[in-house]
């Protein structure tokens, strides 16, 4: 990723959504970006190996184009039970 562009995104929230799946591995997912997720044996381990994938995806234009107009006020997650 071009260093400007680095310099740019520096303290940029992105949303990630964190699960952990049946076989006790965490999987992460940056929804902002198509295909953009990632797996690991432990939660600093995921969210290390997604930093690195979101770098990567934003190497794409479209993606540079998404995070231009990308400006949440207020992200949350929520779940329920029926």
């Amino acid at each position: 990723m071009k260093k400007s562009l680095l310099t740019k995104i520096k303290n940029q929230p992105f949303p990630v959504i964190v699960e952990k799946d049946e076989d006790d591995f965490y999987v992460v997912e940056c929804p902002l970006f198509k295909g953009c997720y990632s797996q690991g044996k432990s939660l600093d381990e995921v969210l290390k190996n997604i930093r690195e994938v979101i770098e990567i995806c934003l190497e794409e234009k479209e993606n540079q184009e998404i995070l231009k107009t990308y400006k949440p006020k207020e992200l949350s997650l929520h779940t329920i039970k029926l």
